[in-house]
């Protein structure tokens, strides 16, 4: 880079030049910053998938920025007080960075405690030793989510190093070193936050020409392979869903309505040697006769229905 004003004393002066800020140099490569992102978009998926079995509920994760700032942006950027952890992620040397911000933090506690988010107010404070702990098993789980989609670039343990709810007291690296911070939209019903990962340059430094092979960015478009298949199973088959079955229906009057009583028989437009259709959160899933096992009124499913199939 030349200063203003520089003139040069080449006769041919047809060269590319490119601008560089010495204030924020890049010092991952463009390349680099898509594997990551790639990586962290893996991620995502897996811990949308383990928090909606956990919390029991729909709950949608994706990545929303992949950037370089300098430690000194990044903690400028942060509410306080928020949920910012540190972590260590070994054999890799220095800490890392996970924050959550109070939008998220406390609806997640509020759904752990059985709440239903519907008019929870977001206090301005830190979080309480209770409402710490409650949140250490949502940040388990993200560390867990993270070491997998990390295992095909390096094995690293993460491990909870330290709490703190104002992010200016922590000062991991200089305030003008590089950091990649990755940016993450969480959505729980209306709720919705952001969630932080802060990977100082110097603790992926040892890797980072790893990110820019090949392999990696093929790799990162295929499709999940078997392990991720059975995780997201694993994390999504304890969520509760809806399901009802239609017997059928029929019109009356409001004077019959009003005048029903226990033991009265109300006939259906439906045959009984029909089947009838079982609905999962709505669609169409299952059609089946309708019986009993022990003495309980049952459908027994007899083949999947159709989805334009008439109720």
């Amino acid at each position: 880079m030349f200063a203003p004003g520089y003139q040069s004393n080449f006769p041919d002066d047809n060269r590319d030049i490119s601008v560089y800020d010495f204030k924020r140099p890049e010092r991952v490569s463009k390349d680099q910053m898509r594997a990551l992102h790639s990586i962290h978009e893996n991620f995502a998926r897996n811990f949308g998938a383990s928090l909606s079995g956990f919390l029991r509920t729909i709950v949608e994760t994706r990545v929303s920025t992949t950037e370089q700032l300098t430690y000194s942006e990044f903690i400028h950027s942060l509410p306080s007080p928020t949920c910012f952890t540190l972590l260590s992620a070994e054999p890799l040397e220095g800490q890392l960075c996970l924050e959550l911000s109070p939008l998220i933090v406390f609806p997640i506690v509020d759904r752990l405690l059985g709440g239903t988010n519907a008019e929870i107010f977001i206090p301005q404070r830190p979080l309480t030793a209770i409402e710490m702990r409650l949140m250490s098993r949502i940040i388990t789980k993200a560390l867990d989510n993270l070491a997998e989609v990390w295992a095909d670039l390096v094995r690293v343990t993460f491990a909870v190093t330290g709490t703190e709810s104002n992010p200016h007291l922590v000062q991991i690296v200089a305030p003008n070193e590089v950091v990649v911070v990755i940016g993450f939209e969480i959505k729980i019903g209306a709720r919705a936050g952001t969630m932080s990962i802060c990977i100082p340059f110097n603790v992926i430094e040892p890797i980072v020409n790893k990110l820019g092979a090949q392999s990696w960015l093929a790799y990162s478009h295929k499709t999940s392979n078997r392990a991720q298949e059975e995780n997201v199973s694993h994390n999504i088959k304890h969520a509760k869903v809806q399901s009802r079955t239609y017997l059928g229906r029929t019109e009356m009057t409001v004077e019959d309505l009003m005048s029903l009583s226990p033991g009265d028989i109300i006939q259906l437009d439906k045959l009984v040697a029909r089947d009838f259709l079982m609905q999962v959160e709505g669609r169409n899933k299952f059609a089946g006769r309708i019986g009993k096992l022990r003495g309980r009124r049952a459908l027994q499913i007899t083949r999947r229905a159709r989805p334009d199939e008439i109720l």
